[in-house]
Formats: structure tokens, sequence, C-alpha cells
């Protein structure tokens, strides 16, 4: 069944706060090879402007994680997630994700489109400071293969 495009323009409510901790950092940065000393070391991390170690830009999909299955198992949705590929992710950064930050996510539905038999759908997540300072844009386009794919 074809999702209802009268979803584009859906916002849904801020995560709970995400604790940015220097240790998540380190453990991506490992699991993805990044190997800039910005982020394992507080004094190379400073030595660049910062105050204190950041992560990769692609960080940014551990936070919005979460706030984008609230999207996905949205039960007024009905997308069934069985069916779901990642068609494409991006992030627009405002500035670095940093260690110490308190982060809240909150997504949007930019888009639902059918083609060929499957629906794409466009998460965009804002994440900003509890304080409300921007960090990151984060958008995902799912494509739910229709039931003939």
């Amino acid at each position: 069944m074809p999702l209802d495009p009268a979803f584009t323009g859906r916002s849904y409510p801020p995560s709970t706060p995400y604790d940015v901790s220097r240790e998540k950092i380190r453990e991506f940065a490992d699991a993805i090879g990044a190997t800039s000393p910005a982020y394992r070391d507080a004094e190379a991390a400073k030595a660049l402007g910062h105050r204190d170690v950041i992560a990769p830009p692609t960080f940014a999909i551990v936070v919005s994680m979460k706030t984008n299955e609230t999207v996905m198992f949205d039960p007024e949705l009905k997308l069934d997630y069985s069916r779901v590929v990642h068609g494409d992710q991006n992030f627009t950064h405002h500035r670095p994700i940093t260690a110490g930050d308190q982060l809240l996510c909150t997504a949007h539905i930019d888009a639902i489109t059918s083609r060929m038999g499957n629906d794409m759908v466009t998460v965009r997540t804002e994440i900003t400071t509890v304080d409300g300072e921007p960090v990151a844009t984060a958008k995902s386009m799912l494509v739910v293969r229709g039931e003939d794919a």
C-alpha cells in the first residue's frame, strides 16, 4: 500500500538530549578508521580552535538515528520497515559536534514520492544543542520497495 503523501510536512517532537562524550567520539572514529588527532586528543582539538575533541562528520548519524526511527515506526505512517532500503544520506554541518555537547534532534518529513511502484521518504533531522544552537542537518532518503519489487 503506497504511503500517504499527506504526511509531507509532518514534524516530530524533539528527542531526549544526547550527551556527546569523548569516549563515544573515540569509539566512532576507531570504527570508521578516522585518524585525526582532533578526534581523540583534547589538546590537538584546542590547537585547531575547538573547545574539546570533535567528532568525525558522519558521527551525526549516531545522534540522529533514534529520531529517524520515530518516523520509520510511526504507526500512522504505516511504513513497512521490512521493505526499506537506504537510498541517500547527507549532512550539512553548522559547526563540529564536540565532546560535552548535549544535542536534540527534531525530525521532519520533507517529501513522500512514488516512482515505479516504490515510495521514497525524505527525512530531515535538525540537530541542535539544548540551547537551540544549530549544529547539523541530516537528510536521508528511504526507499520503501513496492510489493512487486
